[in-house]
């Protein structure tokens, strides 16, 4: 994804600065089964206000780009999805910090989309107004992924 725009190198610290959020959701995965888990970190919509995206003709961008640090998964959400009250940059699973195989440091969890769009391990988060490619939707998934 070439954004067209300077980025920002922020630390976890920079992140934690934010209202901390803490939530208890159903994870569901696309293949039937599903896990009622405890969250805590901060509201992807927070960030975003924090850290504006430039405009677009005087408006927001339309989407949300996220990748991990290798590059090799990634996944776009409209701008309503991000937004939503429970979209959360988590930091924290089960009252514990985020464990490697569950997507430490950073992951999204998004209860409004299946877990295939809940990306873990973010290494990059980037606006922009062309709807962005996605892992799965190579692969025949639903870009939307929405419940």
């Amino acid at each position: 994804l070439n954004i067209g725009t300077p980025g920002l190198l922020l630390t976890i610290d920079e992140l934690g600065g934010l209202p901390r959020v803490e939530l208890v959701t159903e994870f569901k995965c696309i293949e039937g089964w599903s896990q009622i888990t405890q969250w805590a970190g901060v509201r992807l919509r927070d960030f975003i206000d924090a850290f504006p995206p430039a405009s677009v003709n005087g408006r927001m961008p339309r989407y949300v780009y996220m990748e991990t640090p290798d590059g090799d998964y990634y996944c776009g959400y409209d701008m309503q999805a991000a937004r939503h009250p429970q979209s959360t940059l988590v930091m924290e699973m089960s009252g514990q910090p985020l464990q490697p195989e569950h997507g430490a440091p950073l992951r999204l969890h998004m209860p409004i989309k299946y877990g295939y769009k809940q990306i873990k391990r973010i290494g990059l988060i980037a606006y922009t107004d062309v709807k962005p490619d996605d892992f799965w939707t190579k692969l025949g998934y639903d870009w939307y992924a929405g419940l």
